[in-house]
This record gives C-alpha cells, structure tokens and sequence, in this order.
C-alpha cells in the first residue's frame, strides 16, 4: 500500500492533490496484464506514453516538481513497471532540453513530450562506455551550420520507439568530459538508425542506435559546446532520487502481494502470517521500505526547495532504495513460495523488473563513491 502519511512532512497540499490523482487515474489506465513479449511491450509504451500524458501525469516533469515525479514513480511502479519506465524517460528528454535547449528545440519538444504526443529517447550508453562517460566513442564534428554525428549507442530506452532523442557525443577527444556535447537529435534525421531490439527478462523496450554521417543543425547543440557531460550529470541529479521511488512502488506492490498471501495461506495448522520466520520477513521488509521512502522524499524536497545540487541525498536514496527494494522482492518471492515464480503473477515480473534500478542512473557501487567522496569533502571542509 502506498500512503502519503509516511512521507507527509516532505509533502505540500499540492502533492496529496496530486497523489490522490495518481492513484485514481493508475486503476484506470494501468489494469492491463504486464507484457512478455518484446513487440507487445513496444507497442505498450507508445499507448501509456499517449495515455499518460493526457492524463497529466507527465505535469511534473515540466514543472521540475521533483516530489511529484517521485510520487507519480511510485504509483506507476507499484502498477506497471513498464508504464514506470515510460515515465523515467520522458524526464531523461525532457528535462535536459529544458534545461539547456534552444529556443526552437523547446518549442518543438517540450511541450509534445510532457503532453505524451512524443516520445522521448536518451542516448549515453555505448559498448564501451557506461559508468565511465569519457569513454565516449561517438564524435560529433562541425560541419558548415551544424553537426556531423558518427557512432553507436546501446542499451538505449525506447530505442525504435522514440520520437526524439538527447544524444551525448565528443566534440574533442582529448578534453575527456570536458570534451563532451549533448545534441536533440529527431529520430527521423537522416543517418540516425534503429540498429536492432535488445530484449530483457522484463520486456521494455530498450536497442542500439546507429549514428552514420547523422548531420543536425546549429540549434541542436544543448547549452554550450563541451558542456554535455555537465547538462547530463545534472539531468541526472535531479531524477536520480526518482529512480528510489520507482524502487519503492515494486517493493510496495510485492509487500502487499506476499502479506496478503501470508494471511490467507495456512501452512502447518495456522496462517504464514502467524510464522515467527515470516513475521521477521515482513517486518524487515516493512522497515525497509520505510526508511527507503524517507529517504527518497528527503531528496526531492531540498530539490523542491532550492538546493542548487543533491549529490549527495540522492546517491544516497537511489543506492538505498533500489537495493532494498531487491530484498523485498527476494522476500516477497520467498512467502509466496512457487505461486511468485509463476510468470503470470505480479511478483514473478517485480522479481525481473527491479533488478535493472540497481545499474541504471549510476550503479549502487557509483553511488556508493559518490557518497564517500561527498562525506569526506564535507569533512575536509569542515575541519579547514
């Protein structure tokens, strides 16, 4: 069960309004089976990117209501972990353009992706370059009013779906990250290619990108030149505790799933709820879930509130979260027994879902070094 209470401290009126829309609107639109099948998911998406933003569940990602995106990352995981995703890439679009686009690229955009008209694509990742961003091996070089981009991008979201993607290339290979541009590039722009599906346990929709001779104009280019690794970092930092609260939603959901089978399943002449083993599951996987949700709320709100960065909060809250969310997925399964193993049920597809929220954003193991080297400057500072 989701409740605001928990988390009311770091709440305004505006965000129990609009939890209390997000809640009525997930049982309308998001009661459909999860999909298995690669091309069904793809097919999904689109539906729930049109579906969602009609519906102004996208309202916080043009408003950089970082509590709201939390709050409408937590419903949508807890119903549909693919609707999730959709959610977590249009932010991914959306909020670097507003951030640093254009003028025309803003007015071409923006409005499209938060009203679920388009939908958006982000493109970092390559064979050879994930955790470590200067390792960028697509080049972006000048050419007479524009950008000839070359190179090739994997494990994209909404590769082959999107309608615009926020690609990151190296506009001078010896600058490392300094070195780095980020561009919007269309994805009907001669050059850039769907190169292939990339099918997960849990399908969404997710591919290479081709970039061959991929030529873009001058108002393409976000912010300034060699500034795409800042523009990234800082997308980043700001939906990075959004990612905890997508962890939350599926840990929520398989809490529920198991306490309510623990209640109803009678195993040794008494309930599993009455089980001393399984009240320690559920009270770990209770507090858990708590702590995580604090956590992640904590993070928006000194977004919301002004905090120019929150490195650290939010390392903290995406590590925490999605790597209890995986115990209590592990613990769900184990209460239901072979009943959470059965591909059709909630728990099975939670199981496979929640597993990429630990890599994605910055893997826990990134975030655990950024969190040590926020804590030791801080402590460094203050003994200066």
């Amino acid at each position: 069960m989701i409740e605001t209470r928990e988390v009311g401290a770091f709440l305004g009126e505006e965000h129990e309004a609009r939890a209390t829309h997000f809640a009525e609107s997930a049982a309308r639109l998001l009661s459909a089976a999860p999909s298995h099948d690669d091309e069904e998911a793809r097919s999904r998406a689109v539906e729930l990117a049109r579906s969602l933003g009609s519906d102004g569940w996208f309202g916080p990602i043009g408003e950089a209501d970082w509590r709201g995106c939390c709050l409408a990352r937590e419903r949508l995981a807890y119903h549909s972990p693919l609707a999730d995703n959709v959610f977590a890439i249009q932010g991914l679009c959306a909020t670097p353009i507003s951030l640093a686009g254009s003028v025309e690229a803003r007015e071409r955009w923006i409005d499209a992706l938060i009203s679920g008209r388009a939908v958006g694509g982000f493109a970092m990742t390559e064979p050879d370059a994930g955790s470590d961003v200067s390792a960028l091996a697509t080049r972006a070089e000048a050419h007479e009013d524009g950008w000839v981009l070359n190179g090739r991008k994997t494990l994209i979201s909404n590769a082959g779906i999107a309608d615009v993607y926020v690609v990151f290339a190296s506009t001078d290979p010896e600058a490392g990250t300094r070195g780095i541009s980020a561009f919007v590039v269309p994805a009907d722009t001669p050059g850039l290619r769907f190169a292939g599906a990339q099918v997960l346990s849990a399908p969404h929709p997710l591919g290479d990108l081709a970039l061959e001779d991929c030529r873009v104009g001058g108002e393409a280019l976000l912010g300034n030149l060699g500034e795409g690794f800042k523009i990234g970092m800082s997308t980043l930092d700001r939906l990075r505790a959004t990612v905890g609260a997508a962890a939350c939603g599926m840990a929520a959901r398989a809490a529920d799933e198991a306490i309510r089978h623990a209640r109803a399943r009678e195993q040794f002449g008494k309930p599993l709820a009455e089980q001393q083993l399984v009240q320690e599951k559920i009270a770990r996987m209770s507090t858990e879930l708590t702590a995580a949700r604090l956590l992640v709320y904590r993070a928006a709100w000194e977004k919301d509130r002004g905090a120019e960065r929150i490195t650290l909060e939010a390392a903290m809250a995406k590590s925490y979260a999605t790597e209890a969310a995986q115990r209590i997925v592990d613990d769900a399964v184990q209460i239901l027994g072979g009943r959470g193993v059965l591909r059709d049920h909630p728990v099975d597809h939670l199981y496979r879902s929640v597993r990429a929220l630990r890599i994605y954003e910055g893997a826990t193991e990134i975030q655990h070094l950024i969190i040590a080297g926020q804590v030791l400057k801080r402590a460094a500072e203050a003994e200066a």
